[in-house]
């Protein structure tokens, strides 16, 4: 190809004003980090410890790096949890017992 007939900025496009960088939205947790709620539950007595508690399912979900979506099957009883995420999720809410780490 050939070369610009203008020189470009190094900050990007040459239309942009400034450095072109715009700062990052950085999601923080609202309230207390939540890791884990305790073992043993159901699906009915964990979605009552959330209420009785103010945990929403999205906060959870994001402070656990667990989609929502993956929660809310297990809260209403449509995945068991048995690998993958959705094991990962039923740990969370506390369905399933943290496994033992293998050393």
């Amino acid at each position: 190809g050939q070369a610009p007939a203008f020189p470009r900025p190094a900050g990007g496009c040459a239309t942009r004003r400034g450095s072109g960088v715009k700062p990052r939205y950085r999601w923080t947790p609202r309230g207390p980090v939540l890791k884990a709620l305790p073992y043993p539950q159901t699906p009915e007595t964990a979605h009552q410890w959330l209420v009785a508690h103010g945990v929403a399912v999205t906060e959870l979900a994001r402070q656990n790096q667990v989609p929502r979506s993956t929660l809310v099957d297990l809260l209403r009883g449509q995945n068991k949890g048995r690998y993958g995420q959705a094991h990962r999720g039923a740990i969370v809410l506390g369905l399933k017992p943290e496994p033992a780490t293998r050393h």
